[in-house]
């Protein structure tokens, strides 16, 4: 009987690793983002997610990633449903449809708190995920809908975080009105982009430490 033990094991199934992050990008097209500035966005996110540290961080989380384009209020929507990230070529195809992703709509207002709305729906396709994180970026305050702050204790309670990337192009400091407003849960950040030229570099950063902040984490 023993003999035969090698054999029986061979047919066992490989574990699954189970999925460590659940990402939500969310991206500002709200009418202060012109065709420019909204091709800027998405090839400067499939840029980042194509870096090195990402691609292995993602891949290591066997990470479910989303895209969601927000502007007023009842003007967001899931464009890209959820990825399972398991392997290079994953992130690849993934970060190929963010660069191909059409405009959903222009010349509306900035309903910053309904975009978080709808990620934390979003995020309840993926509650199996240890780690559930929603990426803002944008570059106004809010001007219509909810205020953030009215999704904080939904935040909380789920233990989601949220991160923002503020796109500052005037003197109203959206850093600031980020950091008071809009983040939420342990280690929560924002990350200032100088100017939507300066976006591509400051996506990278955000998505290299927001990626890799836990997955790297020592025993």
């Amino acid at each position: 009987m023993r003999a035969l033990l090698p054999f029986v094991f061979s047919f066992l199934p490989t574990a699954v690793l189970p999925c460590d992050l659940a990402l939500v990008l969310a991206v500002d097209v709200s009418g202060s983002v012109d065709r420019r500035e909204y091709r800027i966005q998405m090839d400067g996110l499939a840029a980042a997610l194509g870096d090195g540290t990402v691609v292995d961080a993602l891949i290591e989380a066997q990470a479910r990633v989303t895209l969601i384009q927000w502007s007023g209020a009842s003007r967001q929507r899931q464009t890209i449903p959820w990825r399972a990230v398991e392997n290079a070529d994953d992130v690849a195809r993934f970060a190929d449809e963010v660069a191909n992703n059409p405009r959903e709509w222009k010349n509306y207002s900035t309903a910053v708190g309904e975009a978080v709305g709808l990620a934390l729906e979003v995020l309840r396709e993926v509650e199996g995920c240890r780690r559930r994180v929603i990426d803002v970026s944008g570059d106004g305050v809010s001007n219509e809908g909810v205020l953030p702050q009215v999704h904080r204790p939904a935040l909380s309670a789920r233990g989601v975080t949220l991160n923002a990337l503020a796109i500052e192009t005037d003197d109203d400091d959206l850093t600031a009105w980020f950091f008071e407003n809009l983040i939420h849960g342990d280690g929560a950040f924002v990350i200032t982009a100088n100017g939507f030229e300066d976006y591509p570099a400051q996506i990278l950063r955000k998505l290299q430490r927001e990626v890799t902040r836990q997955v790297s984490r020592g025993p």
